[in-house]
């Protein structure tokens, strides 16, 4: 039988082998290996499935045009999770992409009943700057809100008529109760998808989606509708890459409703220690026990922040695994160093944000 993804839930896959089956993805490790200068993320197999990004992969080669085009929620504080799109981002405009930023300030207002002024005020206050801060260069990046973004909304309703109904709910899951705005905003999100390949932006380009893989429902929705507006359009299938999704302190997935799960980028020092002290771990339930049998890193959430986001060097994130595994390295002392690490980063995250935050206000006065 096969899974039901839904990009709205807080939930985290729990067999992404069987995800990549059921909808066709391939394994991103042999590709990673042909791509130069690949990203940490790439090197662990965090970004793990991909759909055609040979061709991306060719533009890079070649010094070729491609676009990225991906987007963010703003619909509450920003969290080590959503940092990793910040992370591909970066990463692609160091390889000379051209960069589509959307702020999806209508789908905070579809499907999470926030009104488009607090999503817009989240947007800028909290991802925005947060981006900026991490290293993206936003200026070189062609940054809208989905609200006002005429193209955008005019490509959705031209777009809408190659898609039934049936084909929505077999995707998504619509039901009896579902709101009409919640079951048309994925043309929306195919309209995001697609537009910079209309002639008054890029014209047909290679395109890429770096997404978690709980937003493939609109990946394959846009490639579908590419596919029936070819004679339309000329529009080239967009490629996506799929990382797994960052695990929750508490289990499940990292969420901006559940703040127990997630570290914000604007937590105090005082809140992350309180929450990596009581984040899961996979050591003993005793010190002799841990000494004695060794961690399992693979059930540790603690480990994975390392993977993810603290430990870029991958010969010192082997050896932090080899001494979990061999016991010499505990859970305590293990979480008093994640603690150390998320305050630094925290520190010089904070510095950055407030050098950043004059360059963000004259950035949106320019886009409004």
């Amino acid at each position: 039988m096969a899974i039901q993804i839904d990009p709205w839930s807080d939930s985290i896959p729990q067999d992404y082998a069987k995800l990549m089956e059921d909808f066709g993805i391939k394994s991103f490790e042999k590709i990673a290996e042909k791509t130069p200068d690949p990203s940490h993320l790439m090197r662990r197999k965090i970004i793990f499935g991909h759909r055609d990004f040979e061709r991306i992969l060719k533009a890079i080669k070649k010094e070729n045009d491609y676009v990225v085009m991906t987007g963010l929620m703003p619909s509450g504080r920003m969290h080590l999770g959503h940092k990793l799109v910040v992370d591909e981002l970066i990463w692609y405009q160091d390889h000379d992409a051209k960069i589509y930023l959307c702020v999806a300030d209508l789908e905070s207002h579809i499907t999470r009943e926030i009104s488009l002024q607090e999503a817009r005020e989240a947007a800028i206050n909290e991802y925005l700057t947060n981006f900026q801060a991490l290293g993206l260069n936003l200026e070189e990046c062609n940054l809208y809100f989905q609200s006002q973004s005429d193209a955008v909304q005019k490509l959705a309703h031209t777009l809408g008529n190659k898609v039934n109904f049936s084909e929505l709910k077999a995707i998504y899951g619509f039901g009896g109760d579902s709101n009409v705005s919640h079951i048309f905003y994925p043309m929306i999100d195919v309209a995001d998808i697609l537009h910079p390949q209309l002639e008054e932006f890029e014209g047909p380009t290679p395109s890429i989606v770096p997404v978690g893989i709980d937003q493939d429902p609109h990946l394959r929705l846009a490639r579908d509708v590419a596919r029936r507006s070819e004679n339309d359009y000329g529009f080239i299938l967009p490629s996506s890459t799929y990382h797994r999704l960052m695990p929750g302190l508490t289990g499940g997935k990292m969420s901006s409703s559940k703040p127990k799960s997630a570290i914000f980028l604007t937590d105090s020092i005082e809140e992350v220690e309180k929450k990596v002290a009581d984040a899961i771990t996979g050591g003993g339930h005793t010190v002799e026990e841990q000494k004695k049998e060794g961690g399992n890193p693979d059930e540790c959430i603690i480990y994975s922040l390392y993977v993810y986001h603290l430990m870029p060097d991958d010969e010192e994130l082997l050896e932090l695994r080899k001494a979990c595994e061999s016991g010499k390295l505990i859970c305590g002392d293990c979480k008093k160093k994640a603690i150390k690490f998320l305050n630094k980063f925290l520190k010089n995250h904070k510095k950055n944000r407030k050098s950043v935050k004059k360059k963000i206000g004259k950035l949106i006065e320019d886009h409004s």
